[in-house]
């Protein structure tokens, strides 16, 4: 929990916010005099350093070490004796990242791609140590992971919420981007949930200005009362560096993923079986649809959920448990927020009729292989 020092603090930039945006209030229609201006300025200054001073210390750079292992030549075969003239050797490939400590006993959030396959995790700290850390969990569909380093009485930051986001809202960007470790950025909230982009399956991204580049991934993004309210992620970017658009997983996906990893070293979700198409406009007319929202069952999983409730390819789902089904990400969100063996009702257009199934989600597994796109 926070100190009695950290709550006057956030009070104090709370206050530093609020007389800027009266300042802006006062003057809106009329001009501002200059030293109102410098009060305003040096006051949001101030601001920016203290979140900054309060967020950094938990803050930590991440660098792994994989190895690759060596390819053999089909060569190798025809001359076992000379088998090793014809094998690559076996390559180490580094990366960095960042991540942040959400409890005084040593566990870090960071990003599943910055760890990746890793066998060796080294975390620095603000303060210089340097710990070797240990895969706790991961979860791919999200894009999360959680590592632990063997120390205690660490600092840590504790979690925003991110659905009281507004556009417009000013946050800074901690990490180590381009290995240069304890940068802050500044920026706004540009948008608020972003999907659709290809980067991981369950996207609800936060999309800010602060500038983010490689390396930043896995720190976190914080409001001005220094909560966390994302994990910086990715970026959009034609020459592979910032250009004002970046995505942040939000803080309320990544708490609850963060706990379940943390006390059951897995995410339990619902699982539904099927690989669904959005609807388009030649799917319409392909099928000869009658309605313009909902998913098409592209392909569907035998004794899944969905075939064992009678759900079959070219099936329309428009809605669940009453509720709209507008597209794809939509009802990944639905799906996934679901625990395993609920009962849902989802209902189907199918052959130009609509009725109505039951379905008993089952448990998603990330591991399941045999078919391409986007598995709910």
């Amino acid at each position: 929990m926070p100190s009695k020092r950290q709550l006057s603090r956030y009070r104090s930039v709370l206050l530093a916010v609020m007389l800027i945006m009266s300042l802006i209030a006062t003057g809106w229609g009329q001009s501002i005099s200059r030293e109102q201006a410098m009060i305003a300025a040096r006051q949001l200054s101030t601001a920016f350093a203290m979140v900054a001073s309060q967020v950094k210390p938990a803050v930590v750079n991440i660098s792994t070490t994989t190895i690759i292992p060596g390819r053999q030549s089909p060569f190798s075969s025809l001359f076992p004796e000379f088998g090793w003239l014809f094998q690559t050797p076996d390559r180490e490939v580094t990366s960095l990242g960042s991540g942040f400590f959400i409890s005084a006993d040593g566990y870090i959030v960071t990003n599943h791609h910055v760890i990746g396959e890793a066998q060796q995790i080294t975390v620095k700290l603000a303060d210089g140590r340097e710990f070797s850390a240990e895969l706790h969990a991961s979860d791919p569909p999200t894009d999360l992971a959680v590592i632990k380093v063997p120390a205690e009485g660490l600092p840590y930051l504790q979690w925003g919420d991110s659905q009281q986001l507004q556009i417009g809202e000013w946050v800074l960007a901690v990490g180590s981007p381009l290995g240069l470790s304890q940068t802050v950025t500044a920026g706004i909230i540009s948008a608020i949930g972003r999907s659709g982009l290809g980067l991981t399956s369950y996207e609800d991204f936060i999309q800010t200005d602060a500038a983010v580049n490689p390396g930043n991934s896995g720190g976190p993004l914080v409001n001005m009362a220094g909560q966390v309210v994302g994990i910086n992620t990715a970026i959009a970017s034609r020459s592979g560096g910032s250009e004002g658009i970046s995505f942040a997983v939000p803080s309320n996906i990544a708490a609850p993923v963060c706990q379940q990893l943390i006390s059951k070293g897995t995410v339990s979700r619902g699982w539904l079986g099927i690989i669904p198409r959005d609807i388009t406009p030649a799917i319409v007319r392909h099928f000869s649809l009658d309605t313009d929202h909902g998913v098409l069952v592209y392909q569907l999983y035998r004794n899944s959920p969905a075939f064992e409730a009678g759900i079959v390819p070219g099936d329309v789902l428009t809605a669940w448990n009453g509720q709209p089904i507008t597209d794809v990400n939509s009802l990944a969100k639905l799906v996934m927020n679901t625990a395993p063996g609920t009962a849902v009702l989802i209902t189907v257009q199918s052959a130009g009729r609509s009725h109505t199934v039951t379905v008993t989600l089952g448990r998603y597994n990330q591991h399941r292989e045999g078919m391409s796109g986007q598995e709910i």
